[in-house]
């Protein structure tokens, strides 16, 4: 057995190991569905709160939907929000503990439906805060409702022919939206179906962090995914349906990339 224990020691060496769970993440197991983007993404953060070193001074707000349990599987200190309101209750954190990260996690029906004026305001005032928004198109948690995000055509359980246009109005485009506002210093669109796309989205969500320190206003990163069981597909299917239709219409990259509009940059009518 003591053969077998050192043998162990000589293989699980720092240069031998490959990928190995960020300390940041507990050991619940999550509840997400099998081949679900919200168990990636929180990988993700996690990784980049570790390696930024900023686990004591990191402030989360989620809240209504599927991420409404992320508070169980990233060690740090979190808030819960009422539907949509995440962004006031940030700005509030924010103000308060300036020194903070501060950043929200929410999804497409909270977000860009009952929270949109929170989200807009939030980023118009430039915020020094990070947005994550996982953006699957649907409402997933609640039974796969249409969301403001649901493109034309998309089946859900309200629009079991299509989204309607002339019914249903138009799909949100929130993230290029918000790349207008004044306060936005970092807009950007990532996903990660794929290796390459999560080492993309991890660069963007460290950027969006760095942002933070730097408070030059509010860091969006929007993360398109999948809902395979709200779509009704499986991972690999719901991975190729989103490549072939949600890419198009919501395509991948950098929006905007510098910093708030500086108050000296428009006039001052006090003067």
């Amino acid at each position: 057995m003591s053969e077998i224990s050192e043998a162990l020691k000589n293989i699980i060496k720092p240069e031998n190991v490959v990928s190995q769970k960020s300390p940041v993440l507990t050991n619940e197991t999550m509840h997400y569905c099998p081949g679900c983007s919200h168990g990636v993404i929180h990988k993700i953060i996690a990784e980049v709160i570790e390696e930024m070193g900023i686990q004591e001074d990191t402030i989360g707000v989620s809240p209504v939907g599927c991420s409404v349990f992320a508070y169980k599987y990233i060690d740090i200190d979190w808030l819960e929000a009422a539907h949509g309101r995440a962004p006031a209750l940030a700005t509030a954190v924010n103000r308060l503990n300036p020194k903070k990260y501060v950043f929200t996690y929410q999804g497409d029906g909270d977000l860009a439906a009952i929270g949109t004026a929170e989200t807009l305001h939030a980023v118009n005032r430039g915020e020094n805060m990070v947005m994550i928004f996982v953006n699957n198109g649907i409402y997933g948690m609640t039974g796969g409702q249409m969301a403001p995000t649901t493109m034309q055509g998309q089946v859900t359980a309200t629009t079991p022919y299509g989204r309607d246009l002339e019914l249903n109005g138009y799909p949100l485009k929130i993230t290029e939206m918000l790349a207008q506002l004044p306060g936005a210093a970092y807009v950007t669109r990532q996903s990660v179906e794929t290796p390459a796309a999560v080492r993309k989205t991890k660069k963007a969500i460290r950027k969006a962090f760095e942002n933070a320190n730097k408070k030059i206003g509010t860091s969006f990163v929007e993360v398109v995914s999948t809902c395979n069981s709200g779509w009704k597909m499986s991972p690999e299917a719901s991975n190729k349906w989103m490549e072939e239709n949600m890419f198009p219409f919501y395509p991948l990259g950098d929006l905007k990339d510098g910093e708030k509009l500086r108050p000296e940059d428009l006039p001052n009518v006090g003067k």
